[in-house]
């Protein structure tokens, strides 16, 4: 019998089959027993029971032993049961062997009462084969509370393929910190050999370290019989003989495995072993506030950790600290009221309270501000719970997470150190104020919180936010280490019912001692605006009918603000938007940015995909609808530390102001759990629905997985905040020297766009720059790129950076842009011929204008006329010069005949003698010398006959005897 074992054949066509003898170690042994008919193939045991082979029939299980009949159950993880095996595939086909062995060591691990998955970005699978005989089921508990690990559930053939399942049965769905969700796979197949698989595989980007799924409790329904019984595991006994399951060990005793009863000692529930129990410490108590009482007083008492394992009364034991002094209570929380009893209730519906007054009711025109407002904490507020929960023990299960404190609320002390500390917080859902449209709204509402975390271990804060439609678990924020007290806000854009879950764990370690009791988590308050259920701490202004009779409050229509005078709805004028959780009045509307307008309801600003560049006489018009609705760049690829391959896309829509215009981003394995009643495809909790958007691909070739995975969808521009040349903007910088441009003819367009959701890297969230570069020997579509220096699109995390080089991003072509070429005249006809300037920086707008054809036009008028006027006036240029030279050389005889004559006497003439001429009578003429203006001939004149330089008036002697001589 050691040496082998009883194993049936496959049925035949008629239903038979044999029974045969399989060596453990095939070539081992000889003389095997003969093969004889086996038992009919419909043939099965019950519960309870096993076949035992040697006589082929049905035998009760003994105590301390159970069985499924005609299942098998896997609830022992000390080490991988027989038939399991863990296989970590290569990232990447055809990388070198180095490469693929850094995977090597990644396996499920056993941790005694689960499986653990690697938390690593390695793709590991846990195998299981089973022989089915007929149609049956898979069923198994699991935590899965990380998305940065994928986690899928499928069954192949014996020929290696895939049955077909649904994606609601293969992927599987998240879970909150510390929960274990069941899941269960009808087997509706053919009988034979099915393999199981669960995969695994991280999406590690940096240091972060992501949370394994733990696997427990597999059980397989659907086989024929079982050859053996299954022992109890440490901890549990059956006591009767046919047993199906095995029962706890009550408290204070234990067993191993196998048992049919419980050895009794001082230990906890379900204990495998006594354990020494050591001397009180501060460790193995807290404490706490008590509850009002009826004279409004609380008191701080002091309380054992249970189960209680510890000895008091023994030398170095800690006693447990006597009761504080009674203190006064603190004050009720607003939107409830005191009345003289020991305990809080809330305000009336329309009435509110500041929670140290009466409730009192809102004045007409105003109304109560709903949502919970919690500051103080003398008792749990009733939509609350507290837990405490451990993968690996019950320790914790009945203890409470969180304690109230007066002024805050803590973690408490739990079961261990790596428990999972809980506070839960539920809202049905949220109701905006009366004067507020729901069909416009943006935010509908939003919970904020201060806390701080004290840490000397690796401790985490986890904040999460749980769909209670889908059941879907996001984690929303987490803080590791030490944090010092700081506030986060989270707003809703959705109206759902929610659950807000605060886990903290002091160490992810297991340790059998508690090394970390002072390490602990506070919150000191929780304030949640516009909850449907929430009580009312003040009263706000809203809106009042335009009939002067009713003073009841009334809703705005979208895109409507309460005039403060007249309490009555107004519009936000054009290109403003409504801002949410604004004042009152006008300044609740917003102007828009530059090139950008407002949508029909004032919620938010969009461009149009026209924008005007003036400078001085130059006006640029573009039209950027040319690009497209929508944008995408897969920049990379990238690789992780062990060489996983990936990629970033991004998803950009320029303009368009409806919802149904932007991209989309979605996460296909997170997506495809959600249920058909999130409405269509990709609007699933994971999907990103925004201005620019980016989420991490893996491409299927190197994961083990059946398809490109998209995950890690992430919102980069919900907010369009306009259009510029400019390179500063809101404070934002274009950082235009990582685009090094050539030609600055065309100014770039730079697209300014936030994402007003913070991160705990970006507080004040991120934001995106999409320069639009006109590029005419591209295509219209064009191409996106990032800068070299930051090859993510982000140098920081927070701003990103894209340039979008196109020539649909080139302005409208005018007149302006092509210039015209006359030709020569031939044949009396003249061509003119159009041409773009060059180089063409435009797209669109006029067209070029065909050539034209035109007779040849003779000289005008106006250059005839010149032409003989011209001619006319060097005529009459030439004549002048003539006249003046001919009598400029009469004169210049006349003036030698004057000199010579005088000469002759050696003496002067007399002054009664004028130098007459030969022949003339000096008696005939009379004495009379008369001064003459000269006229403007005269002046010619002059000028004509100047000579050495010496000028002369001309003077006229007039005779009525004889002609005037001239002296020149």
């Amino acid at each position: 019998w050691a040496d082998y074992y009883f194993e049936y054949t496959e049925c035949d066509s008629t239903g038979s089959r044999w029974r045969v003898a399989i060596p453990r170690t095939p070539g081992a042994c000889t003389g095997l027993p003969e093969p004889v008919r086996g038992t009919e193939c419909t043939f099965s045991c019950r519960a309870g029971e096993f076949l035992e082979m040697s006589s082929q029939e049905c035998t009760q299980c003994p105590a301390g032993t159970y069985s499924l009949g005609s299942g098998i159950r896997f609830d022992q993880w000390d080490s991988l049961p027989p038939g399991f095996s863990s296989l970590a595939t290569s990232l990447e086909n055809g990388q070198d062997r180095d490469i693929k062995a850094t995977c090597n060591s990644s396996s499920w691990l056993p941790q005694g009462n689960y499986l653990e998955s690697n938390s690593d970005e390695c793709t590991v699978s846990l195998i299981y084969a089973v022989h089915l005989k007929k149609k049956g089921s898979v069923s198994f508990d699991y935590q899965y509370p990380d998305s940065n690990l994928l986690f899928e559930f499928f069954i192949q053939n014996d020929q290696c393929q895939e049955m077909d399942q649904s994606a609601d049965t293969k992927w599987l769905k998240l879970t909150k910190h510390g929960e274990w969700a069941s899941h269960t796979v009808s087997l509706n197949l053919k009988s034979g050999t099915n393999v199981l698989y669960w995969r695994t595989g991280g999406i590690l980007m940096g240091t972060k370290v992501v949370k394994p799924v733990l696997l427990k409790n597999i059980q397989i329904e659907g086989v024929a019989y079982t050859s053996e019984c299954f022992r109890c595991k440490p901890g549990t006994f059956s006591r009767a003989p046919g047993s199906s399951s095995c029962d706890l060990c009550p408290q204070d005793t234990f067993s191993g495995h196998g048992a049919s009863s419980c050895t009794p000692c001082n230990t906890s529930e379900g204990s495998d072993k006594c354990k020494a129990r050591p001397p009180c410490s501060k460790k193995d108590y807290f404490k706490i506030h008590t509850a009002c009482d009826n004279d409004g007083k609380t008191q701080i008492i002091y309380k054992w950790i249970e189960p209680k394992i510890c000895l008091e009364g023994v030398p170095g034991a800690q006693t447990l600290p006597s009761s504080g002094d009674r203190e006064p209570c603190p004050p009720c929380n607003p939107g409830f009221y005191n009345n003289d009893t020991a305990t809080c209730s809330p305000c009336p519906p329309g009435t509110y309270s500041d929670g140290m007054k009466p409730c009192q009711s809102c004045p007409a025109g105003t109304e109560p501000t709903l949502g919970y407002e919690y500051k103080w904490w003398n008792v749990l507020p009733s939509n609350m719970k507290t837990s405490c929960l451990n993968v690996g023990n019950s320790k914790c299960d009945k203890m409470h997470g969180w304690e109230v404190a007066g002024d805050h609320i803590y973690s408490g002390a739990g079961g261990s150190d790596n428990d999972y500390l809980i506070l839960n917080l539920h809202i049905p859902g949220f109701k905006l104020p009366t004067s507020a449209s729901s069909d416009s709204a943006t935010e509908y509402g939003r919970i904020t919180f201060e806390f701080e975390t004290l840490c000397t271990a690796d401790c985490v804060m986890y904040f999460m936010m749980v769909s209670t439609a889908s059941r879907s678990t996001t984690i929303v924020e987490s803080w590791g280490k030490t944090q010092t007290r700081q506030t986060y806000t989270h707003i809703m854009t959705k109206n759902a019912s929610v659950a807000y879950t605060w886990a903290f764990q002091r160490t992810g370690q297991p340790y059998d001692t508690r090394l970390y009791m002072n390490d602990v988590a506070r919150i000191y308050s929780i304030t949640v605006n516009n909850a449907v259920d929430g009580q009312s701490s003040g009263c706000r202004v809203c809106a009042l009918s335009a009939q002067s009779t009713s003073s009841a409050c009334v809703p705005c229509p979208p895109g409507h603000y309460i005039d403060t005078d007249s309490n009555q709805c107004k519009e936000c004028p054009s290109n403003t938007y409504l801002v949410s959780h604004a004042s009152l009045g006008s300044e609740a509307c917003k102007a828009c940015g530059p090139a950008s307008r407002s949508d029909e309801d004032h919620r938010l600003c969009y461009s149009d995909c026209h924008f005007t560049y003036t400078d001085g006489n130059l006006t640029l018009m573009y039209n950027f609808s040319l690009l497209g609705a929508t944008g995408s760049l897969m920049n990379g690829p990238s690789f992780t530390s062990k060489g996983t391959k990936y990629f970033h896309l991004f998803n950009i829509s320029l303009c368009g102001g409806q919802v149904s215009k932007r991209t989309t981003c979605s996460d296909n394995v997170t997506d495809l759990s959600v249920s058909d009643s999130q409405g269509e495809k990709g609007d699933g909790p994971s999907a990103v629905k925004t201005f620019i958007c980016q989420s991490t691909i893996i491409p299927a070739t190197g994961r083990g997985f059946n398809s490109a995975l998209s995950s890690q969808s992430i919102n980069l521009a919900d907010t369009f905040l306009g259009a510029t040349v400019e390179d500063h903007f809101e404070g934002i910088s274009a950082k235009p020297n990582q685009y090094p441009q050539i030609s600055k003819k065309v100014p770039d367009v730079n697209f300014y766009y936030r994402s007003l959701e913070p991160t705990s890297s970006c507080e004040s969230g991120r934001s995106t720059v999409v320069t639009l570069r006109c590029n005419p020997v591209m295509s219209i579509k064009g191409q996106l790129s990032v800068p070299s220096q930051c090859p993510a699109g982000t140098c920081d995390g927070c701003t990103f950076y894209f340039l979008w080089e196109s020539s649909g991003a080139c302005p409208i072509c005018t007149e302006r842009d092509y210039h015209q070429i006359e030709g020569v005249c031939r044949g009396g006809n003249q061509e003119i011929l159009f041409v773009w300037a060059e180089p063409k920086l435009c797209m669109g707008g006029v067209t070029l204008p065909e050539k034209k054809t035109l007779p040849c036009k003779s000289m005008e008028l106006w250059v005839r006329l010149s032409a003989v006027m011209g001619t006319f006036t060097a005529v009459l240029l030439v004549s002048l010069t003539c006249y003046f030279w001919k009598k400029n050389k009469r004169l210049e005889y006349k003036y030698s005949r004057l000199i010579m004559s005088a000469n002759k006497e050696c003496e002067m003439p007399g002054a009664d003698s004028c130098a007459v001429m030969e022949g003339e009578n000096e008696g005939d003429m009379e004495d009379e010398v008369v001064y003459t203006k000269p006229s403007i001939l005269g002046k010619l004149k002059a000028i004509a006959s100047k000579r050495n330089g010496d000028h002369y008036e001309n003077v006229q002697l007039n005779s009525s005897q004889s002609r005037a001589l001239v002296w020149s």
